[in-house]
């Protein structure tokens, strides 16, 4: 069901909502007057096209950095530039220099603007030794872009992505949606119009996790209209999940052949020729929607080449709870500036007596400018090294996470994880979450109908999500994934577990 795709050369730019913030307020004063700015920025490749992620943020200081030019209105001072290409070329990161012009929702060059970068710009690139180098300018609500590439080519940004509590999109100038919409999507387009419904289908959406909560995301998801969705989940349909799974049958799970009283040989056979998980979703999404492109994949997201292909995805959901996977998904979403959520449900019981102690879903936004799952204390250092362990060494070691040990679980419990989940990204996407919406975690308690809000906390030294020189944040390419067949031997903090290796499973 999955399409090759074709190369995408295009550029753009990914900000962070706090970032954008702070440029826009600098930028745009009562003055009226233009100001300038630099920005760094990650470089991510992939077949959808070339992202530039924002990093750091410096703002001249009128008068002292950004004084009257000398063949145009402004300019950022020499020694100013100087400071901030040498620290691209050291980092490895882009520069973009940054002024602002009038209007609201077009903008671009002025002639003098192009000029001063035929001028300076070759020279910028030769000391940024192989990353890039251009310029921004901003209206109220437009972004344009000029940008110079090591090997000699000169782009246009396509557009600017602000990621934050909503996914916000500027262009140079307006974009009209062309094309008739499809009347299946009538109900839908009266809540976000068919703007709303043209940029669903243009998004490429990534679950991590088919089993009772990534189901149905999947599910959510396709019915909502978008237009690629990316799935990875190494297990097969078992009968203990099929009152989880939308669609499932005994059928699926072989339950003839895996029914207890069978031999030991023929049970063993029937688990390995039950339906994997991901070809169900793959049946959801044919059910659910014509216009959207499944990739499923039967393995584990841990692994380098499966990884990477969730790396340019414009939203992530986390739907799988091994700390591993945590620790990748967090990685991916702060290195590549990609939104996303992690959703669950748990049922924790006394363990001798099977008393219910706690029941409870989970939806916890992750953006890159809100604090990150190692920040809030939800990957465990412990657990990280556990898992990390051989099947042998965890028996040795009585680990208590034993998957032969099966958890309570129910379908509305993950319903209500995944449908609030689902609705903080359509919210997000669509433009229709409002600038002042919580960023809270939200926990539902279904024993005394309580929802709970926990507000997330940020590190600022933190290696994941800060600013530090050392941080993986917006670093795109230029930084390594913890994923199974790297190794992760950054200096953690003190509360994490130092030189953490990722072994081969």
């Amino acid at each position: 069901m999955a399409q090759k795709q074709t190369i995408n050369n295009s550029w753009s730019l990914t900000i962070p909502e706090d970032l954008y913030r702070t440029l826009h307020t600098h930028l745009f004063r009562e003055d009226g007057d233009e100001h300038g700015a630099v920005i760094t920025a990650g470089v991510a490749k992939s077949q959808r096209g070339n992202r530039l992620l924002a990093r750091d943020i410096f703002l001249a200081v009128d008068g002292r950095d950004y004084v009257p030019g000398e063949r145009g209105y402004r300019m950022l001072k020499a020694e100013f530039v100087r400071d901030r290409i040498r620290y691209c070329r050291d980092e490895r990161l882009a520069y973009l220099a940054v002024h602002n012009h009038g209007g609201v929702h077009s903008v671009g060059f002025s002639g003098d603007d192009l000029r001063s970068h035929e001028r300076g710009y070759p020279a910028l690139l030769d000391i940024a030794r192989g990353m890039p180098v251009g310029a921004l300018v901003l209206a109220e609500k437009a972004v344009a872009g000029d940008v110079w590439l090591p090997d000699g080519g000169r782009v246009e940004l396509v557009q600017t992505v602000i990621v934050g509590r909503r996914v916000e999109r500027l262009t140079p100038r307006p974009v009209r949606i062309a094309g008739q919409l499809d009347q299946s999507y009538d109900r839908e387009a009266r809540l976000f119009g068919d703007a709303g419904v043209a940029v669903l289908r243009q998004l490429k959406v990534g679950v991590i996790g088919a089993g009772g909560v990534g189901s149905l995301l999947v599910e959510f998801l396709a019915r909502l209209g978008v237009g690629h969705l990316v799935v990875v989940d190494p297990d097969r349909v078992e009968v203990p999940n099929l009152r989880r799974l939308p669609g499932a049958t005994d059928f699926d799970a072989l339950a003839w052949f895996t029914d207890t009283n069978r031999p030991e040989w023929l049970r063993r056979l029937g688990k390995r020729l039950a339906k994997p998980k991901v070809k169900m979703a793959a049946r959801q999404v044919r059910r659910a929607s014509r216009h959207t492109e499944f990739e499923g994949i039967a393995g584990n997201f841990l692994d380098q080449e499966i990884a990477s292909k969730f790396m340019d995805c414009d939203y992530l959901f986390l739907a799988a709870d091994t700390m591993q996977v945590r620790l990748l998904f967090n990685a991916i979403v702060h290195q590549y500036l990609i939104p996303g959520a992690q959703a669950g449900a748990k049922v924790l019981a006394e363990e001798l007596t099977g008393d219910i102690q706690q029941v409870f879903s989970v939806s916890r936004p992750v953006t890159p400018d809100v604090g990150c799952l190692w920040c809030n204390g939800l990957i465990s250092p412990s657990k990280l090294q556990e898992e990390s362990n051989s099947p042998e060494e965890r028996r040795a070691q009585r680990y208590v996470n034993d998957p032969n040990v099966l958890a309570p679980s129910v379908i509305t419990l993950n319903a209500v994880a995944a449908a609030q989940a689902a609705n903080d990204f359509l919210f997000a996407v669509t433009g229709l979450t409002l600038a002042s919406a919580s960023r809270d975690y939200l926990r539902y308690l279904p024993r005394d109908r309580r929802v709970r809000f926990e507000m997330p906390r940020k590190d600022a030294d933190c290696l994941e999500c800060g600013n530090t020189a050392g941080s993986r944040k917006a670093r795109g390419d230029g930084a390594r994934l913890p994923t199974r067949y790297t190794e992760c031997r950054r200096e953690l903090p003190k509360n994490r577990v130092s030189n953490l290796r990722m072994k081969r499973c």
